[in-house]
């Protein structure tokens, strides 16, 4: 919290920060993705609530951790909501074409064929 607005603020990476190795961690689980495919969609913030994980909301919390922490989300506080937004001009600047390349890629998988 900070003591002049009495807002809490979240810790996130600096632009520089942000390593690749830490973002294809974080695109590599498939509820993760889904928030981010569900951001990307958005073009704006969304609440955690807004996306549904099915998971407890301790983990649902973890996700959007691993996400904020290795810089592909933007997390900030509304009053009692917790905002979340997709840091895509910090990723397109630093790895041009791979958010696109991974959601194209979601969006192929969903569409084939259940082979199971």
């Amino acid at each position: 919290m900070t003591a002049a607005t009495g807002t809490r603020e979240l810790a996130h990476p600096r632009r520089e920060e942000i390593r690749l190795e830490g973002v294809l961690h974080a695109l590599a689980d498939p509820l993760r993705l889904r928030v981010v495919s569900a951001l990307a969609a958005a073009e704006g913030e969304l609440t955690c609530s807004h996306v549904s994980l099915p998971v407890t909301k301790s983990t649902s919390t973890h996700h959007y951790r691993v996400l904020r922490e290795n810089g592909v989300i933007q997390q900030t506080y509304r009053g009692t909501a917790k905002m979340n937004g997709l840091r895509r001009r910090d990723l397109d600047s630093l790895f041009p074409g791979l958010l696109d390349s991974v959601l194209a890629a979601v969006t192929a998988q969903a569409s084939r064929p259940d082979l199971s």
